[in-house]
């Protein structure tokens, strides 16, 4: 056989071979048989010069190392750069937009009613505005809706009024934190509806899906209010609500203990921001743990000895390639393929982690299936443990990774984030004031 033949060979003329070819040659030369080829001089000068080789052979063996030059290793220099870009601007814009805001209904206030030129505005009071505001434009659209269905049957229209008041009534009691995931889970919602668009499945695989051998970044952040099944949403927008809304009374209660108080008409850009910035991070942490772990260890169990097949010649040679082919069968059945992610899981995870660290006296329970209250952080401390565990059984319906990342960035943004905020609020703040004085 060929390789024998090389083996033989290569102690002769250590000038003349290459070992870097030798080593690579065997994953991609079929040996003929040991009858066709005699060991002469002639056969050994062929066999071991590159040049000669049959053209077909030369461009099986050159073709090997050009796809390997060609894949590379997967970079995650953009994808940690976008993260770092996109979650600083997420911030910046969020505080931005709320001294904006802020600065709008202060001077409503101060317009509408001379006692505030006397009395010191709160956030509480700029809320308060916001809400009477809210109520009288739903009683206006409620008269609206009266007024249009006066065309319509006696019998109907008491219906067509319940329904409305059976929607904006709960939606005016709710506390601005719970609106704003009613928001989220609704621009998830419409997301899934997408999915179930066939015209639309290629754009919606590519664009909201993030596949960490793709090199795209925009994918982190558009798979993060993407869900393909209904029970994936379902569960997401069930945690979001309960976690989301308990996360925002946590950013809007550390930003009123801030002293002196800096006015603040609404912290839904503060929970935008943070909830944009956790879903990236989580999604990064599990982009690197596939592009960094995952893919090599993939390659490596795809390369290995035991996926390459033998000739079989005698009875010694079948048993032998038939204990190569259980491994080459084991071997793929072991490499795991790298999965694409989508899913808010990672950003609710922040907001569970951080509710924890910000309420450790509160109870939780599932509502599916119901179970009995327990200690807020015991659960989630259970939660994480059966991430740890995922990731070490290898199991691979849950991203693990990105709920860890998750869960780390909501300690992370507990312990920094509101001091951080502030920060920003005064640096708005201060040049927005100061733009005012130069018009």
């Amino acid at each position: 056989m060929l390789p024998l033949l090389l083996r033989s060979t290569l102690k002769r003329c250590p000038t003349t071979c290459n070992s870097s070819f030798y080593s690579s040659r065997s994953f991609s030369w079929t040996p003929y048989a040991r009858g066709f080829l005699r060991t002469t001089p002639r056969v050994q000068q062929e066999v071991l010069t590159p040049n000669s080789l049959p053209k077909e052979q030369g461009r099986v063996f050159d073709q090997e190392p050009e796809f390997y030059k060609r894949i590379g290793k997967p970079r995650i220099g953009k994808q940690i750069l976008f993260v770092a870009v996109g979650s600083f601007f997420a911030i910046t814009l969020a505080a931005t937009q709320t001294t904006i805001e802020t600065e709008h209904w202060t001077e409503r206030m101060l317009s509408v009613s001379p006692i505030w030129n006397v009395k010191a505005l709160t956030n509480q009071d700029l809320k308060r505005a916001q809400n009477a505001e809210l109520i009288q434009r739903m009683r206006e659209t409620l008269t609206n809706i009266q007024s249009t269905v006066q065309q319509l049957p006696v019998l109907i229209r008491p219906w067509i009024n319940l329904a409305f008041v059976s929607v904006m009534q709960p939606y005016a009691d709710a506390s601005e934190g719970k609106r704003l995931c009613w928001k989220i889970c609704l621009l998830n919602a419409a997301v899934y509806l997408a999915w179930k668009v066939k015209r639309w499945q290629g754009f919606m695989t590519t664009r909201f899906m993030h596949y960490p051998l793709s090199g795209l970044s925009m994918t982190l952040l558009t798979s993060m209010f993407s869900h393909r099944t209904a029970i994936h949403l379902l569960f997401n927008c069930l945690a979001l609500e309960s976690f989301g809304s308990a996360a925002y009374y946590y950013l809007l209660r550390e930003q009123n203990k801030e002293e002196p108080e800096i006015l603040e008409s609404t912290s839904s850009y503060h929970f935008l921001g943070f909830f944009v910035s956790a879903g990236l991070f989580s999604g990064l942490v599990s982009h690197i743990v596939s592009a960094k772990i995952r893919y090599p260890r993939l390659i490596a169990q795809l390369s290995s000895s035991a996926n390459v097949s033998k000739k079989t010649e005698t009875w010694a040679s079948a048993v032998a390639a038939s204990t190569a082919s259980a491994a080459q069968a084991t071997t793929k059945k072991t490499a795991r393929d790298i999965l694409p992610s989508l899913g808010a899981s990672g950003a609710i995870y922040a907001a569970v982690t951080m509710t924890a660290l910000a309420f450790p006296d509160s109870q939780v329970a599932l509502f599916i299936p119901p179970t009995y209250p327990i200690n807020i952080q015991y659960g989630v401390g259970g939660l994480v443990m059966l991430d740890v565990i995922g990731i070490i059984r290898g199991w691979r319906f849950f991203d693990h990774w990105a709920h860890l990342g998750g869960a780390a960035f909501g300690v992370l943004y507990y312990a920094y984030g509101p001091s951080y905020w502030r920060y920003l609020r005064r640096e708005s703040t201060l040049a927005d004031q100061s733009l005012v004085g130069e018009s």
